[in-house]
Order: C-alpha cells, then structure tokens, then sequence
C-alpha cells in the first residue's frame, strides 16, 4: 500500500501520536564546542556545515564528536580545512534558505547540508521541497562560491525508536520519498551529489533520545564525507 494512502486513512492516530511524541520527547540540546576554526596542514579546504539539529551536533557530547568535528578529523590530515557551522534544531529546508540567503556570503569550497527531517515531519509539500532544495543548491554556488554541494539523504525514520508505530513506519516511508527528491535534485544541479551515509540499524549508532544520530553515527557520516572530498580535491 502506498504510505500516502495508508497515512490518510490513519490521520487521526498519526495525529495523536504525533503530538504525544512532540509533547514527550526527550530533548537534547545542541553541543558545546567551537562552530569555527581551522585545523590540519596541507592544501587550504573551506568547510561550509548547515542546516538542521544534526548539523548542529545534537546528541554528540560536543562539537568535536557531532558531524563537524567528524568531518574535520576526517579531513585534517590531508587538508587544512577552515570549517563553520550554520544550523540550528528545528530548521526546515525554508529556513535555512532564508538564513543562507541573508546570511554573511563568506565562500566555501564544500557544503555539507543536513535537511529534510523537520520538513518530513512538518508537512513541507513535495514540489515545495524540491523547489527549495533547488534553490539552495544554486544559492551555495552563486552566492557562496561552493564547488561541492553535499546533500545528505534522509536518515532511516522507520527504525527510530523514539516513535511509536505506525507512525514510524509513515515518517520512515516519507523519509525514503524525501531522499529519492533530493537525488532527482542533484541530477540537474552540477557540482551537487547525495550522500546517504552507510549507518547499520544498530541503537549504538542513535543517541539516548532514540531520534539523533549518535557518534558513532557522526564518524561515519564525516568519514564518507571526507571521501568524497578526497575524490573531488585530491590528497592534497
């Protein structure tokens, strides 16, 4: 049955579950640590980190251990890579347009950007998330001087076990959807890719709230980042 379907014939309880997991979560703050800096010897490398509570770190002890520090280690020793972070929990793709759009136009080399939960969740239509995704890929080239636009795929919604069924299994489908309209995005944008990192469904790899990557999730993430980077830029 297809999730759309499935998802109207069960608004109200989608609904409610919705709004308990809302009013119950745990809610982990963003983590401590510098969101700029530079750092490892070798060819300069301009690092660009935006978006959503991911980006931000959220459920990493610090910045250190979120995706910056992740993608920075990864990177430092091939690089001296001057990094910034530009994310905030809870932002939608529109958001961090606006933000992105009248935000300091410092340029970047790569831009890591995590979005499309808070889009999942909220409701963002389709088109309109296409379209936004569109012009952010544009903005990072035009205004930001970006010559490698990252676009992470959606994390796997259907095994967070802060969500109770079925609303897992209705977000984890919308989640998949959501990543197959970013990769229909980065075919017609150059310069762009989609990076789904290779996470096992493993409760080690979620933080305690059982919705943010943890750590160990972020390691990884920044490792198959800093691959792409290598690819792209060369060793340096």
């Amino acid at each position: 049955m297809d999730y759309r379907y499935a998802a109207m014939a069960m608004a109200p309880l989608l609904l409610a579950q919705g709004l308990r997991v809302r009013r119950t979560a745990m809610r982990l703050p963003e983590p401590p640590g510098p969101r700029s800096g530079t750092a490892g010897e070798g060819t300069p490398l301009r690092l660009l980190v935006a978006g959503d509570s991911a980006a931000a770190g959220v459920g990493a002890a610090s910045q250190d251990e979120g995706l910056s520090g992740a993608i920075v280690g990864a990177l430092q020793g091939r690089f001296r890579v001057s990094w910034e972070v530009r994310a905030t929990t809870g932002l939608r793709t529109a958001q961090v347009l606006r933000r992105l759009e009248s935000g300091a136009a410092a340029p970047f080399d790569v831009a890591v950007m995590s979005l499309g939960v808070n889009d999942v969740t909220g409701g963002t239509r389709s088109a309109d998330f296409v379209a936004q995704q569109v012009r952010l890929a544009a903005l990072l080239q035009s205004r930001y001087a970006v010559r490698l636009t990252v676009l992470t795929g959606l994390p796997p919604m259907h095994a967070f076990p802060a969500l109770p069924q079925p609303l897992r299994w209705v977000l984890g489908e919308r989640a998949r959807a959501f990543t197959r309209l970013l990769e229909s995005v980065a075919e017609s944008a150059p310069g762009c890719v989609v990076l789904t990192p290779r996470l096992p469904l493993d409760v080690r790899y979620i933080a305690v709230d059982g919705y943010h990557p943890g750590p160990l999730a972020y390691a990884e993430w920044g490792r198959e980042v800093a691959e792409l980077v290598v690819r792209q830029f060369g060793s340096g």
